[in-house]
């Protein structure tokens, strides 16, 4: 089918994410595409894209191996520094084990009052540990706990034998969810990140998993931002120091080894001066010196990443984009929009440089699927495009009876 071009927006920059307009229920007019205003909550979280990122002028000097900062809220990189080169995660590919923890829940192959037992491999592991007594085995629950505030090599192997049966067999289900995610860079030999020839990642992959953690498991996140953990009557504290000076931080994860360096995934959620509304940013830090730096490095990130670049919401899920005409249907047109709300970030000041551009197939010929992809809306910032989204039927139009698709067909031949 032909495409066709259609729509141009100037959009007003609105820093917005959880604030809804109720103008914005409304269907826009045929031609037009609706104007910028506040993004309400479900926004949908791409993958990290595979694109430089929009770093300007005056970024931070970051003192690490590798490291990167992305806007959870759209999946857009912000800046990098080497996001591809591959290096080795320690503790940090803790985050693997917990997903896919995580997920073994969510679809009950594991319960939380369970106790899997403690095998001598975990008993003895090296390392961060948290102490659990063969004797009396811990609950999936509090193995969670061990494994995301204490970093427990323990807790990870215990995991990872009751969901693979054994540490490798769990290493393999890890690179499987590697390749699912799209983790390109990416190979796990072992739940806990000690130290492996084989065992590798990027800071790009790490970014890409840790924003589907978040975005899938909410309820189970929590536990990230949990300060310290007490289990056989010795507590540890969480060793992500901004957990303890920024109140908006709220996870992620820590990682060192002598090859690794100190390494942290931070995340922070923050409220937008005088908008009403939240915004989520991810960085990356690997390889710093020193405990203090990288959580220093981190923070640089965090902050530079809140004061230059704002979201800019051109549509609204499930929202009227327009409506567009239906060949040998029932009805005459269809409405059309999106399964998500299409933001886009973009540096302090570029709002109103952003356009959305619509082209969608034609001719439209019915039936025609609730959800079925019509188009594609192409957001551009000057003349460079920045995202896609697919532009869906918001309704379903069933076909027409044989005398109208008979006038259809003949209308056609004439088009």
């Amino acid at each position: 089918m032909g495409l066709k071009r259609h729509a141009s927006l100037a959009a007003t920059l609105m820093l917005a994410i959880l604030a809804t307009s109720p103008s914005a229920d409304a269907q826009a007019p045929k031609g037009k595409a609706p104007a910028a205003a506040p993004a309400p909550s479900g926004a949908a979280t791409a993958p990290v894209p595979a694109t430089q990122g929009l770093a300007l002028q005056g970024a931070p000097q970051i003192t690490a191996k590798s490291w990167l900062l992305v806007d959870v809220t759209t999946g857009q990189l912000l800046a990098a520094s080497d996001p591809d080169s591959k290096v080795e995660p320690a503790s940090l590919t803790k985050l693997m084990t917990a997903y896919l923890v995580f997920n073994a829940l969510k679809e009950k192959k594991l319960a939380l009052d369970m106790r899997p037992p403690v095998s001598p491999l975990a008993w003895k592991a090296i390392g961060s540990r948290m102490f659990v007594d063969p004797a009396k085995p811990a609950t999936i629950e509090e193995l969670l706990r061990g494994l995301i505030v204490q970093s427990g090599n323990d807790a990870a192997i215990i995991l990872a034998e009751a969901l693979g049966g054994s540490e490798a067999a769990f290493a393999t289900q890890m690179n499987r969810e590697a390749a699912r995610l799209g983790m390109k860079n990416s190979n796990f030999t072992n739940a806990s990140g000690l130290p492996d020839a084989q065992h590798y990642t990027t800071a790009r992959d790490l970014a890409i998993l840790a924003s589907r953690l978040i975005e899938e498991h909410p309820d189970y996140y929590k536990l990230y931002s949990e300060r310290d953990f007490t289990y056989n009557n010795i507590k540890q504290p969480n060793r992500n120091r901004l957990l303890f000076i920024d109140p908006t931080v709220d996870g992620v994860k820590t990682g060192h080894t002598d090859a690794a360096g100190y390494c942290l995934i931070a995340s922070s959620k923050r409220e937008q001066p005088g908008a009403g509304f939240q915004r989520r940013l991810l960085s990356v830090v690997l390889g710093t010196a020193s405990e203090s730096a990288r959580a220093i490095e981190s923070q640089k990130l965090l902050n530079y990443g809140f004061a230059n670049f704002d979201v800019v919401r051109l549509y609204q899920k499930d929202a009227s984009a327009a409506s567009y005409p239906v060949w040998k249907g029932a009805a005459n047109e269809v409405k059309a929009g999106f399964a998500s709300n299409v933001l886009v970030t973009v540096a302090r000041g570029q709002g109103e440089r952003v356009k959305g551009e619509i082209e969608r197939m034609q001719p439209l010929v019915a039936p025609i699927a609730k959800g079925q992809p019509i188009g594609t809306l192409r957001v551009r910032l000057d003349d460079k495009v920045i995202a896609e989204q697919p532009l869906i039927a918001l309704e379903a139009i069933e076909q027409a009876g044989w005398f109208g698709r008979l006038w259809d067909t003949i209308r056609l031949w004439f088009k």
